[in-house]
């Protein structure tokens, strides 16, 4: 696997940490596009959300990701934003553009995660409870899983698994199945 690799999955399913952990083992280059997205535009997805809306962020997160794809860098790891791949043909451009592969988590798993980071960056979570995530999230990926299931590749996240020390075993797998590539 020569080709960019798309990271994808609901927020919280450790995109960036697992994409960093990656390309660092590979050698590669590793943008997380939500980054990528505030150096050129100035402003946070969520502070741009709360700005100018939520369908005005997904068409300047479509560009940065075309206008990313199109600069001469090889072997290079991307952490798309959650909801990227499920606005208007965003899929079929990331399996075009690269490989994709989906961390899969469950709900519960995914409001853990969430709780542990700091919920006023996500507009969407800001003040809610466990079971308040858990009741947003599961409708949410329910819609969202049909384009996920798209990805080149489904990693199932550790039965259990909560922490950063599960995005490392995460990291390792794909390390070793990009090796056997």
């Amino acid at each position: 696997m020569q080709m960019p690799i798309y990271l994808i999955g609901y927020m919280g399913a450790g995109k960036s940490t697992v994409g960093q952990l990656l390309a660092n083992r590979l050698g590669w280059k590793f943008v997380d596009l939500d980054e990528a997205f505030h150096e050129i535009h100035g402003l946070t997805p969520a502070d741009y959300i709360r700005t100018y809306g939520i369908e005005e962020f997904r068409i300047k997160e479509k560009y940065v990701l075309e206008d990313l794809a199109e600069l001469p860098i090889e072997k290079v790891i991307y952490a798309t934003g959650g909801g990227y791949p499920c606005w208007e043909d965003n899929m079929d451009c990331l399996k075009e553009l690269g490989t994709s592969i989906y961390l899969r988590w469950s709900v519960e798993h995914l409001a853990t995660r969430l709780m542990l980071t700091d919920l006023d960056s996500r507009p969407v979570l800001q003040g809610r409870t466990k079971e308040e995530l858990m009741d947003f999230i599961a409708p949410q990926l329910t819609a969202r899983e049909p384009y996920y299931l798209q990805a080149d590749y489904v990693i199932e996240a550790p039965l259990g698994a909560i922490c950063e020390q599960d995005d490392e075993k995460i990291a390792q797998y794909l390390y070793t199945m990009i090796q056997n590539h």
